[in-house]
């Protein structure tokens, strides 16, 4: 981390993110100045040694450096649309689409700011869990001058120049993350409703996620080399998604999520049989087969 950092900054928006952002500066010794349109939040965090901005002009116009934690980036036109931004580094910590965030990025340049993509991966607000990192992409020279300051907050990785990166992985991630949520859901309410043991499963089941690691190294292989599918494997793993369907609907679970998984494995069997052919899943997941195209290399392993 940079010996040296910004010691006074502006944070727009205090809901979970922005409040637990704005602890963190503080007890850093950061001098934070503070804007939110509800006053109750901005009042907690002046109990706390920030400094409050009446409005978005006062708030812009204390530091040089603005943090904004806002719930998506139409709120951040909302908030700044009528703003002086010249000069202003606007590191948006805020969660959007890639394209919504390059197109975010532009409309500050635009109006004279510099502009930098944060993106927390973290448990919930913990920004200083074990885990959490800070996803970073924009001009490679505002992130190393201001690379100290986000470093208090949490380990960064700068991601390249692109202004959507930092949102391309931190989505990327949500895509697994959401149907882990909702797997574990469905798993748990299987052994409640068949009257299982909850604490016991889950003692078992937390000790799988550690051998995900091997089948995403082996996905992230094939998508470089090529992929093949195995027709046999295609099938189990159609059959397999119907056994958990069957066992989820028969104590009143709902097992829509399975069902969504099954239909995956039923659409690249089509395909196989259709092109003569195995399909791989990752073909149809990536839109190749409903364009009539193929990844690179048609001749590899995996479902």
């Amino acid at each position: 981390m940079s010996g040296s950092h910004t010691r006074a900054v502006t944070v727009i928006g205090l809901g979970p993110m922005g409040r637990a952002t704005v602890k963190i500066l503080l007890e850093e010794g950061v001098d934070v100045t503070v804007w939110n349109r509800t006053a109750a939040k901005a009042e907690e965090m002046v109990a706390l040694g920030a400094r409050r901005a009446e409005t978005v002009a006062e708030a812009l116009a204390a530091n040089d450096v603005v943090l904004v934690s806002l719930t998506h980036y139409d709120a951040m036109y909302d908030v700044l649309d009528r703003a002086d931004l010249t000069g202003t580094t606007i590191i948006n910590l805020s969660s959007d689409s890639p394209a919504r965030t390059d197109r975010g990025a532009h409309w500050v340049l635009d109006r004279g700011g510099i502009f930098l993509t944060g993106a927390y991966m973290t448990q919930s607000d913990d920004i200083r869990h074990p885990v959490s990192r800070l996803y970073v992409s924009g001009p490679e020279e505002v992130y190393e001058k201001h690379r100290g300051l986000l470093e208090l907050l949490c380990p960064t990785e700068y991601l390249g120049a692109g202004y959507g990166t930092a949102q391309l992985y931190y989505q990327a991630e949500l895509a697994m993350f959401h149907a882990f949520l909702l797997s574990v859901q469905q798993a748990v309410a299987m052994i409640e409703r068949s009257g299982g043991d909850v604490d016991r499963f889950m003692a078992l089941a937390s000790t799988t996620p550690a051998s995900y690691a091997g089948f995403m190294a082996q996905i992230a292989a094939d998508t470089e080399t090529g992929l093949v599918a195995d027709l046999a494997g295609l099938a189990m793993m159609h059959a397999g998604a119907q056994h958990v369907i069957e066992a989820s609907e028969d104590v009143g679970v709902d097992a829509a999520l399975t069902r969504t998984i099954q239909d995956y494995y039923r659409r690249a069997l089509d395909a196989s049989e259709e092109r003569g052919r195995p399909v791989p899943v990752y073909q149809i997941v990536r839109g190749d087969i409903d364009r009539g195209e193929t990844v690179r290399g048609d001749t590899h392993r995996a479902g």
